[in-house]
């Protein structure tokens, strides 16, 4: 595998790692409707929607190279090499040829066939 595409490899994975990450972060859309009936607070590290707008965000970000590295690392995949370096590309097809006729042995007693004229053996 060439360098190119393991780095593409590396980056589609950290990219996927980073968005379940941030998928789990986030709030639903129904969490913020039982904060409303005073079941608890909305507040959270980024405030009660300042969050919604910055994680949401970084989750489209990431999510648009994770799409361009996969199709990234198809087209590399489905490139063709010239030569693969392989040393039964050199090697000469044989040519292939009928093998050869039995030789009859006279010597063999054959049964004669009934109707059939007897040759007389020489």
């Amino acid at each position: 595998m060439s360098a190119f595409a393991t780095l593409i490899l590396a980056v589609q994975m950290l990219t996927a790692l980073a968005m379940i990450g941030l998928i789990l972060i986030q709030h639903g859309k129904g969490a913020d409707m039982g904060a409303a009936f005073g079941s608890g607070t909305s507040g959270s590290l980024f405030g009660a929607s300042g969050s919604a707008n910055f994680l949401s965000r970084s989750t489209g970000v990431l999510a648009t190279v994770f799409f361009v590295s996969t199709l990234a690392l198809a087209y590399l995949g489905n490139a063709r090499p010239v030569s693969t370096g392989s040393v039964l590309e050199s090697v000469p097809v044989p040519a292939v040829t009928a093998p050869a006729a039995p030789a009859v042995d006279s010597t063999i007693p054959v049964a004669p066939v009934q109707g059939a004229e007897q040759v007389p053996a020489k």
